[in-house]
């Protein structure tokens, strides 16, 4: 005999996206991603998080912030990634944006370095929307293995992920040559050889 399905308690809410991709449920307002954006949604509050659902599908979840009085002034919950839809269309919103305080620090590093690059909003943007179509903590030791080789491009970021999904190493082997060919005797500079070969082609030319 199949057991039962575990009971699925929420309370749900039918709730209107404001234009800034948040919700309002018990004071606290929780980003939803952007291309939902003045669209109805549910709210599932359960006892320890919310869930985001639309059109039949689980849109977003977030842990669920408690208010301990009536005293305590509303939060606001963002995760940077439902905002990378809007950042796209405008780079510099990244720059001072709320919901990309709290990037992890491979990113915020980058952001720093960029900063001062002509361009960097942009190329920035495109680096973070990578975690749209790879794996998130791949993207980041991409961009850690980038910074600390000096390099932090997208070009530079890129070659390194599709490395690290490949399997293929992200560092040039290093080589050390077999005995055979190690030099036992230094070379040495002979300027007088080259000084008799120019005098040697001078005369060539004089006859």
């Amino acid at each position: 005999m199949p057991l039962p399905r575990p009971f699925d308690g929420f309370v749900e809410y039918p709730i209107r996206v404001s234009p800034t991709c948040l919700i309002h449920l018990e004071r606290n307002r929780y980003s939803v991603p952007a291309s939902f954006a003045n669209r109805p949604v549910s709210g599932r509050v359960y006892p320890e998080r919310i869930v985001v659902a639309a059109e039949g599908q689980i849109v977003c979840e977030h842990a669920r912030v408690f208010a301990r009085s009536h005293d305590r002034k509303s939060a606001t919950v963002y995760d940077w990634r439902h905002y990378l839809a809007v950042i796209q269309r405008k780079p510099g919103a990244l720059r001072n944006g709320a919901p990309f305080a709290e990037l992890p620090p491979a990113f915020r590093a980058l952001q720093q370095r960029m900063l001062k690059t002509p361009g960097g909003d942009r190329e920035r943007v495109e680096i973070l929307a990578l975690v749209l179509q790879h794996d998130e903590q791949a993207v980041l030791t991409a961009v850690e293995l980038a910074l600390e080789a000096g390099a932090p491009t997208k070009t530079h970021i890129l070659n390194l992920l599709h490395r690290l999904v490949d399997g293929k190493p992200t560092d040039a082997p290093q080589v050390k040559p077999p005995g055979a060919l190690a030099l036992t005797t230094e070379p040495l500079a002979n300027v007088e050889r080259y000084d008799a070969l120019r005098k040697a082609r001078k005369t060539r030319h004089a006859s």
